[in-house]
């Protein structure tokens, strides 16, 4: 069931519906707090299909990488999580969740919360500059090491595709991604689903992560 708010929908009529998890019951009022001041945004208490759900973590343990894997992969949910560290090894593993977005805990203000829950929905990534510079070089260290790794890769991106990606890479957003390559928006949200479909891939950051990986970008 929804949770109650008192503030009309947007003018487009269309509002996100949005689940907010915590370990603990003072973080997870606080961003309901945040999130209810927001008309676009409606409150849920359950996770599902077509849901953002946001994950607020101090830490990454086993246990909070199998919530994430569960609220992305069985409950098909958006991911977005909120969290105050991330160790280099764990980076991979969050990517590979599922998680669409990622805020840092000290950075989780009103309009974070909400601008990491609007990129979720629309199937964007947002990831904080710093740890996306972060994945990028540990990515790069693992194709440098792979071992026997021939010099082209096994499975094909199409130009347009590298085009569209190494600006996702970037952290530019689809207008702005459109704005760079003359293309429509429409054309670069088929671009990121048709190779995502392809490639079996979860998201925006698992789409530049393969590409990383793969010695595309």
């Amino acid at each position: 069931m929804p949770i109650p708010h008192r503030t009309a929908a947007t003018g487009t009529g269309r509002r996100i519906p949005v689940a907010v998890a915590a370990a603990d019951p003072i973080s997870r009022e606080g961003a309901v707090s945040q999130l209810r001041r927001h008309p676009e945004i409606e409150l849920r208490e359950e996770s599902g299909p077509g849901t953002v759900a946001l994950l607020i973590e101090d830490t990454l343990d086993e246990a909070a990488l199998a919530r994430l894997r569960r609220i992305a992969r069985a409950e098909g949910a958006r991911a977005v999580l909120v969290v105050g560290s991330i160790r280099e090894n764990e980076l991979l593993d969050v990517v590979d969740c599922g998680v669409a977005a990622i805020v840092w805990r000290r950075e989780a203000t009103s309009h974070r919360l909400v601008q990491a829950v609007l990129a979720a929905s629309r199937g964007d990534g947002d990831l904080p500059a710093d740890l996306l510079g972060r994945l990028m070089s540990q990515i790069g260290t693992l194709h440098r090491g792979a071992p026997g790794r021939p010099g082209s890769p096994s499975l094909g991106l199409a130009p347009r595709e590298v085009d569209v990606l190494r600006l996702v890479a970037e952290g530019l957003d689809t207008g702005e991604i459109a704005s760079k390559l003359s293309y429509s928006e429409r054309t670069v949200k088929n671009v990121m689903h048709g190779l995502t479909t392809r490639l079996h891939l979860r998201n925006r950051a698992h789409a530049v992560a393969y590409a990383l990986r793969e010695g595309y970008i």
